[in-house]
């Protein structure tokens, strides 16, 4: 595949606007159509070697699926179709996830590590680690090493940084993940 496949899980559609800004922000001819998960198979993801997921926040650090409260399928019914031995090493992956910190400052956007850590077990490499710098929470399983491990969109409260987080976010992932669709070529 020659082109950056974006993925994504959503309830209310935010996480799905975040990924059409990030589309628009790459363009056509760099990346493939954003996706809801719920409308593919394993298959549709594995292809790309270079990929962008996003994900919403549910549940106490859940994978985002109907156990964790969502209405519609998301990451948690879609990763239970993926082989058991599925193999993303060699892939490249930039995650972004949707919390809200004053709501769930006990628990921002941790359904983000949730996803990171499935990917890991598969081989994935991980890019896109954002500054928690700018952000007020007390708790998120999603900081490691003092950084999140993806681009965290806090819509409900600081939707005037999203424009600006997205920009310096595609900023710093397109060229590495560019990087790999030469190297794959």
């Amino acid at each position: 595949m020659d082109r950056i496949g974006i993925f994504f899980g959503t309830e209310t559609g935010t996480t799905r606007l975040v990924a059409k800004k990030i589309h628009a922000r790459l363009g056509d001819e760099v990346a493939a159509k954003p996706l809801n998960v719920n409308r593919i198979e394993p298959a549709d993801l594995l292809r790309y070697n270079a990929l962008i997921l996003g994900t919403p926040s549910y549940g106490v650090g859940d994978m985002p699926g109907r156990s964790a409260g969502c209405l519609e399928a998301n990451w948690e019914e879609f990763l239970a179709k993926m082989p058991a031995d599925a193999d993303l090493s060699g892939k490249r992956i930039a995650l972004y996830g949707l919390g809200a910190q004053e709501r769930y400052a006990e628990r921002f956007a941790s359904s983000l590590r949730r996803l990171h850590d499935v990917l890991v077990d598969y081989g994935a490499e991980i890019i896109g680690g954002w500054p928690t710098e700018g952000y007020t929470f007390e708790h998120s399983a999603s900081v490691v090493d003092g950084r999140f491990v993806g681009l965290v969109i806090d819509q409900r409260t600081q939707g005037m940084y999203t424009d600006e987080r997205l920009d310096a976010w595609v900023d710093l992932v397109k060229p590495l993940l560019l990087e790999k669709l030469q190297q794959a070529a």
